[in-house]
């Protein structure tokens, strides 16, 4: 017992000691979020981390926002209007500066989303790539021009596409603005180190100033739970974005902290390399029999019980039962290891079949890594597990470099974010370069779809389809369990997990 006490008390003394004092006085005006890990790189034109855009939200407004009923609310922008299907007009917020100075304004807006569409590497550009032109009307007036009805426009605006950036640095900066990144939002970037720390500084000439009532927000990544639940215990951290489920009973029975838990839009699931570079020849990458037969091998409902508590929900689709585009027939298979064998003799791989699963380092993932590979192995798969630093994996991913991925995915209030840029052919977040141009057009014709109802339908079909194919095998939906000192007040859960800092403050 006391050797697990030491290794726990060991990286906790560390890491309060880049945090600061252990017991730094609450009010100090300094706000100290845990994150679960530490994100990839600070530029919203290329970053792809869910833990980069809690940091994005404390640096960088956006045109457009969410409420906690998941309404788009103006930021940047004070509002909108469509001229036809095809011409929406923006009209901006007027006397809103970037940090370094630089004034917001159309030009500015025309300046990064023209950035967002062609820089390379940009993992924006699927998901505002019907933007056909963008016209500057005045200062404060912008018009986008589309190259079809986009129903879906508006949503993305209200996520990492419409953070503004400050075009000066931008373009001075290029490849390297997310070095030092500028923006419009309430904190401005004072430094980082990897692994370590991101520091956020209050710029005094922020719009919405009165909203703000820190001095300071510092950003610590922690991996192991265990040692973030002790940092928030021990008063390093006043908040931690992610407490696991298993640790929620040690989090409601300490005085000096509480919980808030909510329905999140995101999932966990595992992307197979496809058609990305030599490891897509592998023979899970070439046959979507085994990727079916790996489906069939895993009970998902036992692997959240064991990983999770059964505190989250086994899915087959990328959006949640709580969205309004989620489809009820779309639903996981039970474990089934004879028809797993079944299409495993049927594809013409002999067993034991390899399969290398690429794994984030944090202790939930990589025990559900270890429950998922004894679960395929009576199927006839070898699983070994490759285990890395979460930015590290990323970049593994997008280079091809894998040959499955157990990734999660924050979500999007809108279908088309947590599926078009993952399943369309040629866009940033389809790691395993998945082809089809039946989905493709599917996808397209859902941005087309001018309701609801008829984007759900035509989102069905694309299931039929991914279901067949399986480039992404979904595993469990999310929940948004967020750990605070019981004196930090004013703070929003949204379900698309972001800390909004505005309104937060300590208790005086």
């Amino acid at each position: 017992m006391r050797s697990i006490l030491l290794a726990i008390l060991f990286p906790l003394g560390l890491l309060l000691g880049l945090a600061g004092p252990a017991f730094a006085a609450p009010h100090d005006r300094t706000l100290r979020i845990g994150l679960r890990e530490d994100p990839d790189i600070l530029d919203p034109t290329l970053s792809g981390s869910y833990v980069g855009r809690i940091v994005f939200a404390g640096m960088c407004d956006k045109l457009f926002d969410y409420d906690t009923k998941l309404n788009i609310v103006p930021q940047l922008a004070t509002g909108y209007t469509y001229k036809d299907p095809t011409h929406l007009i923006l009209h901006l917020r007027k006397g809103v500066l970037f940090q370094d100075g630089e004034k917001f304004d159309a030009a500015a807006v025309k300046y990064t989303l023209t950035r967002d569409l062609t820089m390379p590497r940009s993992l924006r550009k699927g998901q505002i790539n019907d933007i056909e032109s963008i016209n500057v009307i005045d200062p404060l007036t912008v018009e986008l021009v589309l190259k079809a009805p986009n129903s879906a426009l508006l949503a993305q605006l209200a996520g990492r596409p419409g953070i503004m950036l400050a075009p000066e640095v931008a373009a001075k900066e290029g490849k390297d603005f997310g070095l030092h990144p500028v923006c419009a939002g309430p904190f401005r970037f004072v430094s980082r180190i990897p692994q370590q720390k991101i520091v956020l500084e209050k710029f005094k000439r922020y719009w919405n100033a009165k909203a703000i009532h820190f001095d300071k927000v510092e950003y610590i990544p922690i991996v192991n739970s265990a040692v973030r639940l002790a940092n928030l215990q021990a008063g390093a951290l006043d908040m931690v974005v992610y407490i696991v489920p298993t640790d929620v009973p040690a989090v409601e029975k300490d005085p000096k902290l509480r919980i808030v838990t909510d329905t999140s839009l995101g999932y966990n699931g595992i992307t197979f390399n496809v058609g990305n570079g030599p490891e897509s020849k592998s023979p899970i990458g070439s046959s979507a029999d085994l990727r079916r037969a790996f489906e069939l091998a895993i009970d998902r409902t036992a692997l959240v019980h064991v990983v999770y508590n059964g505190l989250f929900a086994p899915v087959a689709q990328a959006n949640p039962p709580s969205s309004q585009f989620y489809v009820p027939s779309v639903v996981p298979p039970k474990r089934d290891i004879a028809a797993a064998k079944k299409l495993v003799a049927a594809s013409g791989v002999k067993p034991p079949i390899p399969v290398t699963l690429l794994v984030p380092n944090s202790p939930d993932l990589l025990q559900a890594a270890q429950v998922i590979q004894a679960m395929v192995q009576p199927a006839g798969f070898d699983l070994k597990i490759r285990a890395m630093e979460f930015a590290s994996a990323l970049g593994a991913a997008r280079s091809g470099d894998f040959q499955a991925f157990l990734i999660g995915w924050s979500g999007r209030a809108d279908a088309d974010g947590n599926m078009y840029s993952f399943l369309h052919s040629g866009f940033g977040f389809n790691y395993g370069h998945y082809s089809n141009p039946k989905v493709d057009a599917l996808l397209d014709a859902a941005r087309r779809a001018p309701t609801v109802a008829a984007r759900k339908a035509v989102y069905a079909k694309v299931w039929a389809i991914e279901r067949q194919d399986m480039p992404i095998l979904y595993l469990w939906s999310l929940k948004n369990i967020v750990g605070m000192k019981k004196d930090l007040l004013g703070f929003r859960q949204v379900p698309d997990g972001i800390i909004r800092l505005q309104g937060m403050h300590f208790a005086r």
